[in-house]
């Protein structure tokens, strides 16, 4: 039977709960104001750059081209030790860019990233050499060992926020840098989201495209038909606006469980993405760390919480 909450509960579930929900650890008073003078320097110039100002020709080229994983044989995929073991690459989740509000919380002002702050994240990783991967990418290398660009890192978007598209969209592109944007269905086409001709947009564009649900409900307590609400009629969506085959899901909050995870295989994912918790042992695939870039963390803060976290 339908349980799923109406649209302005799913709304205000995305905007506002969402924020309590997701686990991060923020910054300190003093972390958060003492980004580095490099991080900071104002980019005058306006002018696109390569992905990363230490890129080079050379390290793009040493990374293996991504198979499609239906592509790989089923002998060539390691058991999940070998998974687990090999070193993880940084994540990182985004939720909203836009400036900060006097009426925003303490706890939400970590899952909101101002304009200029989220620029200043960006230019770091990019004149730290960081190369963007994508999920097909890391499927490869998790399951065969491929090789990844030097200093690889993942940029993933969830919740669908228009921001996302007008602010953050032009940044990465100006460092050669693609992302993952995780989308909630139920907000496309309303006021401060995305629209379907966004979303597909941004798919043309070489970004990936990932299902988080219809309406953000939380994937431990579905039963029955939620996985027909919350999963299959959202991906089908997703794939019709995309014209391509959605094979990577973003848990909301973070939260999932074990009996979720042969549920999403049976309905095509190949790989799944939680927060900060502990992997699965067993499928790790459907597990994959991120951290919360904070809102409150100055370049040099998130260097440092990705070199920390992973």
């Amino acid at each position: 039977m339908f349980r799923t909450p109406l649209f302005v509960a799913a709304t205000a579930l995305a905007a506002s709960t969402l924020f309590t929900a997701c686990e991060t650890k923020p910054a300190t008073a003093s972390e958060a104001a003492s980004p580095t003078a490099e991080a900071l320097a104002a980019d005058s110039a306006g002018t696109p750059v390569t992905s990363g100002t230490a890129a080079t020709a050379e390290a793009e080229a040493n990374a293996t081209p991504a198979p499609d994983p239906s592509s790989i044989p089923a002998g060539s995929i390691a058991d999940a030790a070998t998974i687990t073991a090999r070193p993880q690459v940084p994540i990182l989740c985004y939720h909203q860019i836009r400036n900060w509000r006097p009426k925003d919380s303490k706890n939400a002002k970590d899952y909101i990233v101002p304009e200029q702050a989220f620029r200043d994240q960006i230019k770091m990783l990019a004149d730290s050499g960081y190369h963007t991967v994508l999920p097909d990418q890391l499927y490869a290398y998790l399951t065969t060992g491929a090789k990844l660009p030097s200093k690889p890192i993942m940029l993933t978007f969830d919740d669908t926020d228009l921001d996302q598209f007008t602010v953050a969209r032009p940044t990465l592109d100006k460092y050669g840098f693609k992302a993952v944007y995780f989308i909630m269905t139920v907000s496309l086409g309303r006021p401060n989201y995305m629209s379907k001709a966004q979303v597909k947009q941004l798919s043309d564009e070489g970004n990936v495209i990932g299902s988080h649900t219809w309406d953000h409900h939380n994937v431990k307590k579905y039963q029955g038909q939620d996985w027909v609400t919350q999963i299959e009629k959202p991906t089908k969506t997703l794939e019709e606006i995309t014209g391509k085959k959605i094979k990577y899901f973003a848990f909301p909050f973070g939260l999932w469980n074990q009996q979720a995870i042969p549920e999403l295989k049976k309905r095509g994912f190949v790989g799944a993405y939680i927060l900060a918790e502990k992997r699965d042992p067993i499928d790790p695939l459907f597990t994959i760390r991120r951290i919360i870039a904070s809102g409150y963390w100055s370049p040099r803060t998130l260097h440092n919480s990705i070199v920390q976290s992973f």
